[in-house]
């Protein structure tokens, strides 16, 4: 049913779940020690965000196929449409797919619930041991 791994997907929710996690810096030019904020600082969203680039490779390495079951997931956790209706959702996904999958998918609100969901309403739980095996 699907072309990627739900191991795949499981880490890019929790890799998602801390990025979302990230809000707006208080100090855009900070010059003090982390360890004087209380490491505050690596929740800030800032422009060059490790977090940011890492999802973003990764999805970036995924093949076409995974890239549009991201996608597909994504719209299928926001009860974009019924169970029965995952194989022409995905056909959708495919029909609209192009190089910047990765910025949509990191640039929607709530990644990490909405893929989380689309996994649940597959079957998939990424407390499965199985599912967390690449």
């Amino acid at each position: 049913m699907l072309e990627i791994n739900p191991a795949k997907v499981c880490y890019l929710i929790v890799k998602a779940r801390q990025f979302d996690a990230k809000v707006e810096p208080v100090e855009p030019n900070p010059g003090s020690n982390p360890s004087d904020d209380g490491m505050l600082e690596v929740l800030e969203d800032y422009a060059d965000d490790p977090v940011y680039e890492e999802l973003k490779g990764f999805i970036d390495n995924l093949n076409e196929d995974e890239q549009v079951d991201l996608v597909a997931l994504l719209w299928f956790g926001r009860d974009d449409g019924p169970v029965g209706e995952w194989p022409a959702l995905r056909r959708e996904a495919a029909r609209a797919r192009n190089e910047h999958s990765a910025e949509y998918l990191l640039g929607t609100p709530l990644l990490s619930d909405h893929l989380s969901d689309g996994l649940s309403r597959l079957g998939y739980s990424c407390d499965d041991e199985e599912a967390l095996h690449l």
